[in-house]
């Protein structure tokens, strides 16, 4: 806490003041939770079952909608700052806004989304945007802690006591804080470059490019909290989908925008959008990259119409004792009719059984309506008609019909290629995608999947059968109860006067379908719940994290997720690793969106000291001269440094890397050894309490991970191993995940630029 002028009782009184106020909002939450209760409690006193259910229904209904559940999430840190106008009015800026419980409905707390507070982040000394003083308030649950205030008209000579002149001091601390293993939001330490993002209209696509430590990420959660308060309306039935690079990344950052007072916002990987399906399983690096072009979308197109076949050289369908035969001929002229129609291979199967049921009538029809002398067509219509439903009742038409154009499920279909790939890829492709029918999926299968159910569809006729018959189920209950009541209505009122009998009843008011309609079960899921579980849903927007690793397959998918292409895409070229990804933006976005795509660049680095940055930073010049990484925002003295390993076995480097976490691990914070996966069975063994595994748990004081594992993490401390395994792109995300400190063992070649740097 800045601390000019403390011990004087002005000082004092500030402090209490802040404290008062603090403790008047929550006074304000306690007050709204309870009244939340209190009606709880007084509606299910009525004691009545229907009552029952529609409260539980309603308040089911309240606490998806997120305002209980925001308050809950933001529960200790609702405040933390205040803006002073010049006008006197004094606005105080917190996660979530609160209105006072009087007629005005006065706001006693200003939700840091809305266009009145975007001066606390914002003004300056020079432009003060109707400022004179910007307040940072730290808390400790309910408790205020300390006070910063930026004095930004300095004609005037009020003072607390808590000035802080360089105006950084907040944001330092937070920048030097250890870390937790799990992502803070920084709503309280938003710079100028950052709000410009976060604020910026959600139509279209914005690219946000920024080196390590420059806080992309945060920039697009709270994107995402900012868009999902400006546009409510919208994004609230639509859902905002947030693509995170793999499991262990989406459980960092999980607890930001709850910490923001959103909760309805789908966060997945690529492996987890295919409803129903997890991918668990890993592609070699070849296979990943094979499955991941763009090419594939043709390849699985090829093999769906594969699917459409011919018979070889006859199927012979046995009928009212004839023998019908289907030829090549017949097939494919009945094929391409189908294929003319353009539709998914599966919606067009009606289209085929069409096409086939009519060949076959005419077929039928020629042998037994044909006059032997003249050759005319003895059958009228209806004759015609009934030939074709008996063909549609006959089981071996549908077996044929079944081979020549079966119904066929994604899964089943991309199982199947990757099983016998020979003929549709290269030789040397085939045998690296190539795998057994049972293995699980894998996250470069999961596009593969979408592509597929896009070129099958979904013949919905037997849901749709199905759903008329529950519909016809329910309406006849209704029906029932109506007649119930109508029959004791009339029982209860025989004996009436005309007068009284003109009482309206049940019958009177509503039938069957609608009483039916009436007591269907309500979905109550979020929209964030219901997109999850629906392969073809529209989401308001979409924002993807490390998007330059994403494979063209991938985009695809994504882009069908996003039709009016409002996305926010994050990542960095220089760190693209997979060998799959796109890498640059033009090549990303152009068969999409052409050119009409907005692009910021954050250039400060608030995470990584200049110290471990000018290290990193050489490893990627000795590959590409002209490279420029984002500016460190502070220094803190330590150097990294790097040890050769003595002996040569797996056992000496295991045994030094045991010895370095205990240098390193007592220094407060997280640790994290960044490895080749190849050694990570050996120094699980010898680290107390860590695993290896495809997702850690990085709320652990030490983890192990391989480079792909840490991209967008940071911990306080990072010791890196064997980084001559790495490629130029691994080693610079592996040496840019501290905020403290980093170490180097070796037992291998080292990289040049790490060469020259000392014990």
């Amino acid at each position: 806490m800045s601390n000019r002028g403390a011990n004087t009782e002005s000082t004092r009184d500030e402090l209490r003041s802040e404290q008062e106020f603090v403790d008047g909002l929550y006074a304000r939450v306690d007050a709204l939770r309870g009244d939340t209760e209190h009606s709880v409690t007084d509606a299910l006193a009525q004691g009545s079952t229907p009552m029952q259910a529609r409260l539980e229904r309603d308040v089911l209904v309240a606490e998806r909608s997120g305002f209980l559940a925001a308050l809950n999430a933001v529960d200790g840190s609702l405040c933390f700052g205040r803006i002073d106008l010049t006008s006197g009015v004094t606005h105080h800026i917190g996660r979530i806004g609160l209105r006072a419980d009087d007629a005005e409905r006065t706001p006693m707390l200003i939700d840091w989304r809305a266009e009145v507070a975007r001066p606390f982040y914002l003004a300056t000394g020079h432009t003060t945007m109707g400022l004179r003083r910007r307040r940072h308030i730290s808390t400790d649950g309910r408790h205020v802690t300390g006070l910063h205030d930026e004095i930004l008209d300095l004609g005037d000579e009020t003072r607390t006591g808590y000035e802080d002149p360089s105006g950084d001091a907040v944001l330092l601390a937070a920048l030097d804080s250890a870390r937790t293993g799990r992502m803070n939001d920084i709503v309280q330490t938003i710079q100028a470059e950052q709000d410009e993002i976060i604020r910026a209209p959600h139509r279209g696509v914005l690219v946000v490019e920024g080196g390590p430590g420059t806080g992309k990420t945060a920039v697009a959660l709270h994107r995402a909290a900012y868009l999902l308060y400006e546009h409510r309306e919208l994004l609230a039935k639509r859902a905002v989908l947030i693509v995170g690079p793999n499991p262990a990344f989406l459980g960092y950052i999980g607890e930001v925008l709850p910490s923001l007072g959103e909760t309805g916002v789908l966060l997945a990987t690529v492996g987890e959008l295919f409803p129903g399906l997890k991918a668990t399983a890993a592609d070699t690096v070849r296979a990943a990259t094979v499955k991941g072009r763009a090419e594939m979308a043709d390849v699985l197109a090829a093999v769906v119409r594969d699917r459409q076949g011919l018979p070889d050289p006859v199927i012979a369908i046995e009928h009212d004792r004839d023998i019908l035969m289907l030829d090549a001929g017949l097939v494919s002229m009945a094929r391409e009719r189908t294929r003319e129609a353009k539709l998914p291979h599966n919606v067009a199967r009606e289209h085929f059984e069409g096409h086939i049921l009519n060949t076959l009538t005419e077929m039928v029809a020629e042998r037994i309506g044909t006059d032997p002398y003249d050759g005319s067509n003895l059958l009228d219509p209806s004759d015609i008609t009934q030939i074709r439903d008996d063909l549609a009742e006959n089981r071996e038409v549908w077996a044929a019909i079944d081979q020549l154009w079966p119904r066929v499920t994604p899964r089943r279909l991309v199982a199947d290629f990757l099983a016998a790939p020979e003929g549709y890829v290269s030789e040397a492709d085939a045998e690296a995608v190539r795998r057994p029918v049972t293995r699980a999926w894998t996250t470069a299968d999961v596009p593969l999947l979408d592509e597929a159910a896009e070129l099958l569809g979904e013949d919905d006729r037997v849901a749709r059968a199905q759903a008329e018959r529950e519909r016809s189920s329910q309406v006849a209950y209704a029906q029932g109860v109506l007649d119930v009541s109508y029959a004791s209505r009339t029982y209860e009122f025989e004996d009436l006067d005309a007068e009284d009998s003109e009482v309206l009843s049940a019958h009177d008011i509503i039938d069957a379908e609608r009483f039916a309609e009436r007591h269907e079960e309500d979905d109550l899921r979020s929209a964030a719940e219901r997109a999850a579980a629906d392969r073809t849903w529209a989401f308001g927007h979409i924002i993807v994290d490390e998007a330059q690793e994403l494979s063209p397959m991938a985009w695809r998918l994504l882009m069908r997720r996003s039709p009016t292409r409002s996305m926010t895409l994050v990542g960095d070229p220089a760190q693209t690793a997979e060998p799959g990804g796109v890498g640059s933006w033009e090549d990303i976005l152009a068969p999409y969106v052409q050119d009409r795509w907005e692009h910021a660049r954050l250039g400060v680095n608030y995470r990584t000291p200049t110290e471990i940055m000018d290290l990193a930073a050489a490893v990627v010049r000795a590959e590409r001269s002209d490279f420029e990484p984002p500016r460190s925002v502070r220094s803190t003295g330590v150097r990294p440094w790097v040890r050769a390993v003595d002996g040569g076995g797996p056992a000496d480097l295991a045994g030094a890397v045991e010895k370095a976490v205990g240098e390193l691990a007592p220094v407060e914070g997280r640790l994290a050894v960044i490895a080749p996966r190849e050694l990570h069975g050996e120094l699980a063994a010898r680290l107390d309490g860590v695993e290896a595994g495809a997702e850690p748990d990085l709320t652990r004081d030490v983890v192990l991970l391989d480079p792909r594992q840490a991209k967008g993490l940071e911990f306080d401390s990072v010791l890196v191993v064997e980084p001559g395994a790495f490629g130029t792109s691994d080693l610079y995300v592996a040496l840019t995940r501290a905020t403290q400190r980093v170490g180097v063992l070796h037992q291998g070649e080292l990289p040049v630029a790490l060469a020259a740097v000392g014990t």
